[in-house]
C-alpha cells in the first residue's frame, strides 16, 4: 500500500496493508507501520482505494473538490451572519 495523498506527510511511502473497512461512514485502511505498529487513514489517500476522477482530471491544478469549496462557502457566509467579522 502506498500513501498518494499529496498533502500527508508520508506521501509516497509504501507500508504493509492489513485490510480495509468501513468506519463512521468512511473506508479506512489499516496497515503496519515501520515500527511494527497497526495505524489506519482513508482508503482515499492511499493506492488502495481507486483514482479520484477529479484528481485525474485536475491534474494537479486544484487541490480542492468543488463540493468543499460551496460548503467552505456556506460555512463561512453562516459565520458571517453570526457577526463573525473576521471570517
Amino acid at each position: 500500500m502506498r500513501v498518494t495523498h499529496p498533502f500527508h506527510p508520508l506521501f509516497g511511502q509504501e507500508f504493509t496493508f492489513i485490510t480495509s473497512r468501513l468506519s463512521w461512514g468512511r473506508w479506512r485502511v489499516q496497515y503496519y507501520d515501520d515500527g511494527g505498529i497497526v495505524r489506519s487513514m482513508p482508503a482515499s489517500w492511499t493506492s488502495v482505494a481507486p483514482t479520484d476522477p477529479f484528481t485525474v482530471v485536475a491534474a494537479g491544478r486544484s487541490p480542492l473538490h468543488i463540493d468543499d469549496l460551496l460548503a467552505l462557502t456556506e460555512l463561512v457566509a453562516g459565520l458571517a451572519g453570526r457577526g463573525y467579522r473576521d471570517a
